[in-house]
């Protein structure tokens, strides 16, 4: 395939599977304001089963105290990722975790049964400014563990595998297999969750069971994808018609998101910050946030 583009990054994801469809970011405001791109939810792409929300902050250059976070806030039944790759985030949490994600680092809390959360960037960043950049991904739970105990896990970017391929790419694994490595997380659903760094020219190949939804999201670089253009923000959805595919990147460096995962299955009900089964489950959390069975921030 010969491709020509005037862009600065070019993704191709050719052979295995097939494209089912594109789809492109809309841009909105969360927490307390910070801009992001999000492939999805949106109305034609609610979800990936299991992945329930892809967000993509910056990369942002922010002066002194321009930086932004999500005050306290509520999950009940399914799981966030937050992955940042510059700046840094003061985690805090109902049950007493504090930790603070630096470049590189992740957290991956469980909400389980529910907890309150807060994401807010440290005095020193307010402070002084900087660049800003993250991804937020939601990972549904299956039922039978949608009332487990809340549960934060951290890692620094030293924690996480990475791996350099002879094709010209650095795979780094948050969690899940690929290239011979496990990422730290342990997950309650069969996931592959990986960020790839593909030099112009390389290459990097994934494998995922065929009955396992499959996607690409572009981080950085326009994509084309079997042959079809994809821009930066846009995610490509996979087919599943078979166990691999490949990630290109003919035209210069080009960064990715790759997302795989066992479908769960089960009926999804959710509003603003719970994700259940059906609205009367929806109904009781509410309820439990409003008394305080989901815990409240310290003052």
């Amino acid at each position: 395939m010969t491709l020509e583009t005037n862009a600065a990054a070019v993704v191709t994801v050719v052979a295995g599977r097939s494209v089912v469809r594109v789809a492109p970011p809309f841009h909105t405001f969360e927490g307390a304001g910070f801009p992001v791109r999000r492939p999805f939810p949106a109305a034609e792409l609610p979800f990936v089963d299991p992945f329930l929300m892809v967000d993509q902050v910056g990369p942002v250059d922010l002066g002194p105290g321009e930086a932004k976070g999500a005050p306290p806030h509520p999950h009940r039944g399914f799981e966030t990722i937050q992955y940042v790759l510059d700046g840094d985030i003061a985690n805090a949490d109902s049950r007493g975790h504090r930790a603070v994600v630096r470049a590189g680092g992740v957290q991956w809390l469980t909400a389980g049964s529910g907890i309150v959360h807060e994401a807010l960037p440290t005095p020193e960043f307010l402070a002084a400014g900087g660049r800003q950049h993250m991804l937020q991904i939601w990972l549904n739970l299956p039922a039978r563990h949608k009332g487990v105990a809340p549960r934060s896990q951290n890692a620094e970017a030293a924690d996480l595998p990475t791996v350099t391929t002879p094709d010209g790419a650095e795979v780094i694994v948050l969690a899940g297999t690929s290239h011979g490595v496990t990422g730290p997380f342990a997950t309650r659903t069969p996931v592959l969750v990986a960020h790839a760094r593909i030099a112009r020219g390389g290459r990097a190949r994934f494998t995922a069971p065929a009955a396992h939804n499959a996607m690409v999201y572009v981080m950085q670089g326009d994509v084309v994808t079997c042959g079809r253009p994809v821009p930066d923000g846009h995610l490509a959805l996979l087919a599943q018609d078979a166990d691999e595919f490949t990630v290109e990147a003919p035209g210069a460096a080009a960064e990715v998101l790759v997302l795989t995962g066992e479908p769960i299955g089960e009926p999804v009900a959710r509003s603003g910050p719970f994700v259940m089964n059906t609205a009367a489950e929806l109904r009781q959390a509410e309820r439990d946030h409003s008394r305080g069975l989901m815990g409240r921030m310290p003052v």
